[in-house]
């Protein structure tokens, strides 16, 4: 069997009791076989990217420990998506659901299914200020660390949600 590897993933709603819906997904990607929940960041209210006509999302970022392949957790990934009734009508659209694999390991990958690392995360506050308080000491695959890339940001770029 193959030893685990770390994934990170971001999280986002902004239907359906968004804060509802990421807090159960976080439950739920702990319970993917062959995959543990190692952490996850707060919930953050952020403002849509693209279309501005919809709500505000809720966003997070969780670490995992998996023995899947990144394509294994990405079907996974897309079929928990999937139990929350995930509809794709536009792009960058208001959905329940969004499940994106943000970093896997230190591997590059650039396929039709799946590009490692995510080609926008570096541009996101809702991606990578979350994700820094998971990965303070994580490095991109070409070197760039993580704190130091979040750093750009503002912490007035999002909202922590309260408990």
């Amino acid at each position: 069997m193959r030893l685990p590897s770390c994934a990170y993933v971001g999280l986002g709603s902004n239907l359906d009791d968004p804060r509802a819906q990421v807090t159960r997904a976080i439950e739920e990607l702990d319970n993917i076989a062959l995959t543990r929940l190692a952490g996850a960041s707060r919930c953050y209210i952020s403002r849509p990217v693209g279309p501005q006509d919809q709500p505000d999302f809720v966003n997070a970022v969780v670490a995992l420990e998996t023995r899947l392949s990144p394509l294994a957790l990405l079907d996974q990934l897309q079929a928990l998506e999937q139990r929350h009734r995930r509809v794709r009508k536009r792009h960058w659209g208001p959905r329940s659901l969004d499940l994106d694999l943000l970093l896997y390991d230190n591997i590059v990958m650039n396929t039709p299914r799946l590009t490692l690392p995510h080609p926008y995360m570096q541009q996101r506050s809702f991606v990578m200020l979350p994700l820094a308080e998971l990965t303070r000491e994580v490095y991109l695959p070409d070197g760039r660390r993580i704190s130091s890339l979040a750093a750009q940001f503002s912490a007035s770029d999002l909202q922590p949600l309260l408990p």
